[in-house]
């Protein structure tokens, strides 16, 4: 509050306003003094308290009050004769008052409380001059691409389709192609093309061309939030400006306004007009983090010399921050990535034919970037961030940190395709923090619970096993942190390479859920077997012709009690995962299709790998499925293996196509999927829409 010596007294005849008729608005106490005059600093959408009692000099009995026509006010409690000149001062009297038009020029309107004595003698009188403006701190808050003003759900966040609140991209991307760094870790805009990344944050201001002295606007943040987002201004100029600027002159046209050095910072008043802001954020949702910053701005109010100012009002606006989002198998894909090494060339041939069948992209990482690392799948999974304004995909990169570690930063990322890794600091890294181990299954519906975009599943130790191998802890504190996902954790530390991608998989279907669980089968196997050996194909080979295996006679195959255990074993571990994905994902026994696959499990180790090709390690495109090529028995020329899985699946409408991965992946304890990996076309469904 700003004191002035010099009285103004408001000429007796102006009537009362009508009263304040909205009680929901935000209340400030306003502190008058009889036998002063300050300046105050209204804002449009509040509403000014002054204590009447607490400001009435000693020996007052009664008080009345005039106006300026702007000014509209309410005494409590309600006088018993509102036509009288003075009311009855108690120690409850309350005046209340607000204002609704902008100001045109500094302390335009004015109000004063007079109070009397027992003879209706003037003690005093307390004169406020008023100065009203407009604020309003705007961001898309109903997620329509467009920052609406001073939306009434701006400062919160809510899902669902009627929900509300602003949403905020991790500026993951690259804008240089030369120079590669995230943009999230330079600290100034150098681009126009990242402004795209942040969302536009406005400033909206009207009243006179300046505010009362002393006065100011502060944007501010907290600390926590300093290191999950940052704000730039836009200072002026156009966009065809950008072009013609130097760098350090478009880094001057959008200074940086908070960040981890600055949480707070004085923005300039242009009277009536817009300020454009953009902010950026710099983390995803985590452990420790749950999405959700705020902006504030403040209007400060000048006190005394040499004491600091007061807030007066604060206005606020919430952002969620985007999640990572996973793309499952029944989504259409758009590129296709695998490595060229020494001994694949027959396979990339093969490999080669089916993606084009598929309409698709293929990207071949080379020798001199893989470094004979062949596991596509293991080392990156692809997904994606979306905004009303903005969607790119986003590579999470695996710690596994192989001969493949340097692909996603230094070829991936770039304009519009983003990269994110989580690296554990004291956890010891597994082949579980292999991407084979991480998986998403397509839409669902729950017990009621709708999962539009389907749920994660990654693979773990047996939950009663202390000393098993599991995906470390900060990866799966950051699939948990993003929400619209919800984890499923099944048991694969029973496998020698540990990856739920080795026992299941999922293929679009035309009915039922829209897609089938692929499990791989010992039962569905060996029932296979056993019906060529009742048939007289007993003297059938397994790997009949293949030159790295040797062939195996079906009856020597059944006859091997020991390999029937191991595979009753296997099928165990298989069944308990069966029964967690048909809880999880509200599945029924007509949802999944049981493909016949063997195993062998390790002396050593006890732990289990596919004894032919694993089947179920396809990759998936649309309708084309890429199968790993099992060379089983062959009966009339046909192989009974690729027969059995052309009977489970082409009557969906899916193409069986099968590929030797013998020597150079199948050897290697891998397959198809595990060498190879799929960008695909995110989901139509909007995140945000999601009930929580």
């Amino acid at each position: 509050m700003q004191r002035i010596q010099k009285e103004v007294v408001i000429p007796p005849q102006i009537k009362p306003k009508a009263p304040v008729s909205d009680l929901n608005l935000p209340q400030r106490t306003l502190q008058l003094e009889g036998g002063r005059v300050c300046n105050a600093l209204f804002v449009l959408g509040t509403q000014l308290n002054v204590n009447l009692f607490r400001s009435a000099p000693p020996g007052a009995k009664s008080f009345s009050v005039q106006c300026s026509p702007t000014v509209q006010y309410k005494i409590e409690p309600r006088p018993s004769d509102g036509s009288l000149p003075t009311q009855p001062l108690v120690k409850m009297s309350t005046l209340l008052f607000t204002m609704d038009t902008v100001s045109k020029q500094a302390n335009e309107s004015k109000l004063s409380v007079r109070y009397y004595g027992e003879k209706t003698e003037v003690l005093a009188t307390a004169i406020v001059h008023l100065t009203t403006i407009g604020i309003s701190l705007d961001v898309d808050a109903d997620r329509d691409g467009v920052v609406e003003k001073n939306n009434p759900n701006k400062g919160s966040w809510k899902w669902g389709p009627k929900g509300h609140g602003a949403i905020l991209l991790v500026n993951c991307d690259s804008e240089s192609v030369y120079n590669k760094q995230l943009d999230l870790e330079r600290e100034e805009v150098t681009k126009v093309s990242d402004l795209k990344d942040m969302s536009r944050m406005i400033l909206r201001t009207s009243g006179p061309d300046q505010l009362p002295k002393g006065y100011k606007l502060v944007m501010h943040i907290n600390k926590s939030d300093s290191e999950r987002i940052r704000v730039f201004r836009r200072q002026g100029g156009t966009s065809q400006s950008f072009f013609n600027n130097l760098l350090k002159n478009f880094i001057r046209e959008f200074p940086v306004v908070l960040s981890h050095d600055v949480l707070s910072r004085e923005v300039p008043y242009k009277g009536t007009g817009e300020l454009d802001f953009y902010v950026e954020g710099l983390r995803f949702p985590d452990r420790d983090f749950d999405g959700l910053v705020t902006v504030s701005l403040s209007l400060l109010e000048p006190c005394s010399q040499d004491f600091p100012e007061t807030p007066i009002f604060t206005d606020k606006v919430v952002f969620r921050v985007a999640p990572w989002i996973m793309t499952p198998n029944t989504l259409k894909p758009v590129e296709v990535f695998v490595c060229s090494v020494k001994d694949n060339s027959k396979f990339l041939r093969s490999f080669k034919d089916l993606v084009a069948r598929s309409a698709c992209k293929m990207t071949v990482c080379y020798e001199y970037m893989n470094r004979g690392d062949r596991w596509m799948q293991d080392e990156v999974e692809f997904g994606y961030i979306d905004s009303p304004h903005q969607r790119f995909p986003v590579v999470l990169d695996s710690p596994r940190d192989r001969e493949l570690q340097d692909f996603p930063y230094n070829v991936l990322l770039g304009p519009d395709f983003g990269y994110v890794t989580r690296e554990p600091q004291d956890e010891e890294v597994s082949s579980l923090d292999s991407f084979g181990n991480l998986e998403v299954s397509p839409p669902v519906t729950v017990n009621g619970k709708s999962y539009p975009l389907g749920r994660i599943i990654i693979g773990v130790a047996f939950p009663t096993t202390d000393h098993g191998r599991n995906m470390t802890r900060v990866v799966q504190d950051f699939l948990w942190a993003q929400k619209v996902q919800e984890p499923i954790a099944l048991y694969s530390d029973w496998l020698i390479v540990g990856h739920v991608d080795e026992f299941m998989t999922f293929v679009p279907a035309p009915d039922r859920k829209g897609f089938r669980l692929l499990l791989a089968s010992p039962d569905a196997a060996y029932k296979l077997f056993r019906g060529l050996q009742k048939n007289g194909f007993g003297k059938a080979k397994q790997f009949d012709g293949l030159e790295l295996a040797e062939p195996i006679l079906v009856d020597d195959l059944l006859s091997d009690e020991t390999f029937r255990d191991e595979n009753r074993y296997v099928q165990g571990c298989i069944d308990w995962n069966r029964d967690v994905l048909k809880r999880e994902l509200g599945l029924e026994e007509e949802d999944i299709i049981d493909l016949p696959i063997l195993f062998k499990v390790s002396e050593r180790e006890m732990r289990a790998a596919a004894f032919y090709p694993d089947m179920v390690n396809m990759i998936v495109l649309g309708k084309n499925l890429g199968i790993p090529k099992p060379f089983g028995p062959k009966v009339n020329g046909q192989c009974v293996l690729e027969a059995e899985m052309r009977s489970l699946l082409e009557p969906l409408g899916l193409n069986c196509i099968f590929v030797d991965d013998f020597a150079t992946y199948h050897l290697k304890l891998g397959e198809v999927h595990c060498g190879s990996n799929v960008r695909r076309e995110p989901f139509e469904f909007k995140w945000w829409n999601m009930e929580h």
